[in-house]
């Protein structure tokens, strides 16, 4: 039996997984962001770990037996979050998150100091990146600088909680702008651009290798592993396990993800970065494998924002909503900016903003749910074409994930937008938990062929030709759109 923790911007998750592909249990913890600035979000550790403890008080109080036969637990979860850490390995402010902002200018200083940062990380330095948030606490907060001792990812604090160590692994690292992501280790060059050395950084292990134990007080206080000793993979930043646990390992596979943020991956066979289109290029959880990733910062939670402000019951309600307007009537909708907290790729501008564009009288809740909805999926279709596939890679397999993949509807619009077919698997709102439970299994022995399987199919998604030159020209309009404005941004 393997466990799998996955620590989200929203929710901390744990998946029980057993030797035979099974679920046998989920349980899951609410998680709040605090925003007491502008362009800030943050999140105290604290919070996760209050979270980890309830999942496993709901586990063993539903599943002690399995629970019991766990032989090794996997981490998954938000990358790029700043956790700093005292020499006693005290949290010494809130963790910054990845959907943080106000680095902008720390940005810039970085991208300056360090002219090979593109060649060497596979990314631009953005807000969302952990780098430049360490810059922005020198500069604004010098005194917490000068007591940092070590700076953790979100995951790898409940790692160093759950066993005493300081791990990371290839596919979270990747999205510090520390790490040499072609040669899997972390950059002196870098790491010295922002006055720290590898003391400061957590050792560094594969996703699917073994990273520590957890700690048998923990074991005997939540009946984990009958007093065996219970591994801890390396584990993996959450699109990458989520990849894992759709089996979307192979080069040219790849999926398209409506979480909080929204994403586009594919695995790759080597290091392909492309940051002049704000494309970010990481290690997979897996050796020897990389991957491109599109992300746009405001995709499900743009649709859950929508829905507050517009007053529906939930996001379903939208969605519904948004279905009910006829293709007919699509071309008459005004346009929507999704850009609620910034965008990274393909613009990487942190000051860009949503906007509702082309409002009238006839304009009703369903309108403007469309619009919403539309909008999201004009930013994911930017990100897809960023992508860079080696000649005579086609893409093989695109799946869809994440919360917003439960509208089947929403799905047939990507689709739609993107021209490429989409695949719906079962347990697909599992797949980070899920990844992270295989990456555990692996971590125990198990091979990749036995353990990356594809999920039952649950629809295949075919996009349509009828309404295609529609999405077309509303796509060029919504591009000639936010060019129109990007410098009033500012």
């Amino acid at each position: 039996m393997y466990l799998g923790l996955d620590l989200g911007t929203s929710e901390l998750k744990a998946l029980l997984l057993a030797g035979d592909h099974r679920i046998v249990g989920v349980a899951r913890a609410p998680l709040t962001v605090d925003r007491p600035q502008p362009l800030w979000s943050e999140q105290a550790p604290g919070q996760w770990w209050q979270a980890l403890e309830q999942v496993m008080g709901e586990l063993r109080g539903a599943h002690a037996e399995a629970l019991s036969a766990v032989r090794a637990i996997g981490l998954s979860g938000q990358m790029h979050g700043a956790t700093l850490l005292d020499a006693a390995g005290e949290v010494l402010r809130p963790a910054i998150l990845w959907n943080d902002g106000r680095s902008g200018p720390q940005c810039e200083a970085l991208a300056r100091a360090v002219p090979r940062l593109g060649e060497i990380a596979g990314n631009l330095a953005m807000p969302g990146f952990t780098a430049p948030k360490l810059l922005w606490v020198r500069e604004h907060e010098p005194e917490i600088f000068n007591r940092t001792a070590r700076v953790l990812l979100p995951k790898d604090w409940l790692r160093f909680m759950l066993s005493g160590e300081a791990v990371s692994e290839m596919s979270d690292a990747a999205g510090t702008l520390w790490l040499d992501v072609g040669a899997r280790d972390w950059s002196d060059e870098l790491l010295a651009a922002t006055g720290f050395t590898r003391g400061h950084m957590p050792r560094l292990v594969e996703g699917s290798e073994v990273s520590a134990q957890l700690k048998p007080e923990l074991a005997a206080r939540w009946g984990v592993g009958n007093g065996g000793a219970v591994l801890i993979a390396g584990g993996a930043g959450d699109n990458a396990a989520s990849a894992v646990g759709m089996g979307l390992v192979e080069p040219g596979q790849g999926f398209v993800s409506l979480g909080t943020s929204g994403v586009v991956f594919v695995s790759t066979d080597r290091f392909l970065p492309n940051p002049a289109q704000a494309m970010h290029a990481f290690c997979h959880a897996l050796p020897g494998r990389w991957h491109q990733m599109s992300v746009m910062l405001s995709a499900a939670s743009a649709v859950s924002w929508a829905a507050r402000t517009f007053r529906f019951a939930d996001e379903a309600a939208l969605l519904e909503a948004a279905a009910s307007v006829a293709p007919a009537q699509r071309a008459r909708c005004p346009l929507f900016l999704p850009y609620l907290s910034g965008e990274r790729s393909p613009h990487n501008n942190p000051n860009a903003q949503g906007v509702l564009f082309g409002l009238t009288h006839a304009h009703g809740p369903a309108e403007i749910a469309y619009a919403v909805v539309e909008g999201v999926s004009f930013g994911l279709r930017d990100g897809f074409d960023t992508l860079r596939l080696p000649a005579g890679m086609p893409l093989r397999e695109v799946a869809l994930v994440g919360g917003g993949a439960r509208s089947v509807w929403w799905g047939q619009l990507l689709a739609d937008i993107f021209q490429v077919p989409l695949t719906l698997y079962a347990g697909s709102e599992t797949g980070g938990a899920l990844g992270a439970a295989r990456l555990a299994w692996l971590a125990d022995g198990g091979t990749v062929a036995e353990v990356c399987t594809l999920p039952p199919v649950k629809q295949k998604l075919t996009p349509s030709s009828d309404g295609a030159d529609g999405h077309k020209s509303r796509h060029a309009r919504f591009q000639a759109l936010y060019m129109a404005l990007r410098d009033q941004f500012r």
